[in-house]
């Protein structure tokens, strides 16, 4: 996973990716992912848009040995990405901030840490957040070359969308955020 540093000038940290209509990888089609690390040494990101079937918010509490009778709130697991499916992230509103919470943009923080996971639990956590398990990566120049092939737009990150529970439609008004309509949307877009 590339380590967070200055933002470079073309970077897309803190954006959404918008996987394209024709995406090969059927891991990720109809993927919307929150960028959280884009530089020199490759990107990191977060599927935000796919559940993770078959784990509970309760039953991953368990497996962490995190005792709490009733969760003061449900988070719904999230399929981050394939890249380390047994590793927990939280993408999280501000208004939360604990030691090992990184800023990924105005707004918008990632914490790795179970102390989150237990803080939500308790009642005592973000008032938005996203669990997801995974996440997607890239190597250096990887995510760059995948754009130029037609396999991803990229928009500014709406939160509203972000950390909207409505998955169903998040790629489709990710899209629309862009002004795109769906079915004027050519699979050769970009090649002049």
């Amino acid at each position: 996973m590339p380590t967070s540093s200055k933002k470079p000038l073309n970077s897309l940290t803190g954006q959404f990716l918008i996987a394209m209509p024709q995406m090969p990888d059927p891991r990720f089609e109809k993927s919307v992912i929150y960028i959280c690390v884009h530089n020199a040494e490759g990107a990191m990101g977060l599927v935000v848009n796919k559940l993770f079937d078959g784990i509970s918010f309760t039953s991953l509490l368990n497996q962490l040995d995190i005792e709490v009778t009733q969760p003061a709130r449900e988070l719904t697991v999230h399929f981050g990405g394939p890249v380390e499916s047994g590793r927990g992230f939280v993408l999280h509103s501000a208004d939360y901030n604990h030691e090992g919470s990184v800023q990924v943009s105005d707004g918008v923080v990632l914490t790795a840490t179970v102390d989150i996971l237990r803080a939500v639990a308790e009642g005592q956590g973000p008032q938005n957040a996203i669990l997801a398990l995974g996440y997607a990566g890239w190597g250096p120049g990887q995510l760059d070359q995948e754009m130029q092939q037609n396999g991803w737009l990229h928009a500014p990150a709406d939160n509203r969308i972000l950390f909207d529970t409505d998955q169903e439609r998040k790629w489709e008004r990710a899209l629309a955020s862009l002004g795109i309509n769906l079915s004027m949307l050519s699979a050769d877009i970009g090649h002049a």
